[in-house]
């Protein structure tokens, strides 16, 4: 009987050890399976990438082969490089925007940077220095509590006659007071000290970035500059063109003959050269930033960008001007029409 029991009991732990290792292959094949089927969705999403790749490659190779029998042919090879040329013009106005408020905002950042670490060292300086005051104040009140402990321990030793009875006694219940403010006041002193060491090792506040107000006084000295380079060309239709061909995939044939597209290249060089001009900038954009200062408006306390209707051109910008002639070209809205891309520039 005893040798069927020890049997028995010898083989519930083999028993165990097999459900556990079923259990086990049971996971892994359920882990497996979740896996495959992860690795399934991720071959169906690369292969609808690339589908969507092939069709943009072939859409551009497309497009390749049709600026290729463009050019291919006299009669439409001008205006092809006049539509090139014209988006070229609208990328040396947006890169100039870009140029500006990439340099504004770095130098605008480094200034509220310093500001901002100068600030946080003041504020950790008068709470380091907080902290100091109460840390010796809870080292004095915890030394004076054991000193008032010690002296009534020494007290109460040396009453040892039998009259001392009702000192004693009085004298025992302070005791006890005194060792529970002891202990308070030791607490404090722990308290103190950790709040210190934790100010030690903390970590100066991160620069939270450029605040509101220098992300909208970049914007309107961005939209300024859009504005002056709008009026530089205001005798000639190149800033409408210019946007045309640039919200345009393919070329088109509105440019004229081949005598009329030298002409307009022409006109486009030279615009070019007016636009990268940097003579008296400062004086313009001044100007031009002060007076969209007073007139700008935004949704609300957080928006940095001016709301494109309460910054329209004003009717004096061309006429006040009288080098480019009453007969200049309209001057548009940048932020409404987003002239060179504007709202992409902009910072948020």
């Amino acid at each position: 009987m005893k040798a069927l029991t020890n049997l028995r009991f010898g083989r519930e732990p083999e028993k165990e050890a097999e459900e556990q290792r079923v259990v086990q292959l049971f996971r892994n094949r359920a882990e497996l399976k979740k896996a495959y089927a992860s690795l399934q969705d991720e071959i169906h999403r690369l292969q609808d990438r690339l589908k969507q790749q092939e069709g943009a490659t072939a859409r551009v190779q497309e497009m390749l082969e049709a600026l290729e029998a463009r050019l291919a042919a006299p009669e439409s090879a001008w205006p092809a490089l006049v539509f090139y040329q014209l988006r070229g013009l609208w990328s040396v106005g947006r890169d100039l925007i870009i140029q500006l408020v990439a340099d504004l905002a770095r130098q605008q950042e480094e200034k509220e940077r310093r500001q901002h670490l100068t600030e946080s060292n003041r504020r950790q300086f008068a709470r380091r220095q907080a902290l100091e005051t109460q840390r010796r104040e809870a080292e004095t009140a915890a030394a004076e509590a054991v000193s008032r402990h010690a002296e009534s321990q020494r007290r109460l030793a040396s009453l040892t006659k039998f009259w001392h009875y009702f000192k004693r006694r009085d004298l025992a219940r302070r005791l006890h007071v005194l060792a529970e403010n002891s202990k308070a006041t030791a607490v404090a002193l722990e308290e103190a000290r950790n709040a210190h060491d934790a100010l030690a090792s903390e970590q100066a506040a991160e620069f939270p970035g450029l605040s509101v107000e220098a992300r909208r006084a970049i914007n309107l000295a961005a939209i300024g500059y859009a504005e002056a380079l709008c009026l530089r060309l205001a005798r000639t239709p190149l800033v409408a063109q210019a946007r045309d061909a640039a919200a345009r995939r393919e070329v088109i044939d509105d440019y004229g003959t081949r005598e009329e597209c030298e002409r307009l290249m022409a006109d486009i060089a030279r615009a070019k050269s007016v636009l990268q001009h940097r003579s008296q900038l400062s004086q313009e954009l001044r100007a031009r930033t002060d007076r969209l200062r007073q007139l700008a408006r935004y949704r609300d306390n957080a928006d940095t960008v001016p709301t494109p209707d309460s910054i329209g051109m004003a009717e004096g910008d061309v006429l006040d001007r009288g080098a480019q002639g009453a007969n200049a070209a309209r001057l548009p809205n940048v932020l409404a029409e987003d002239t060179w891309d504007l709202f992409r520039i902009l910072l948020r």
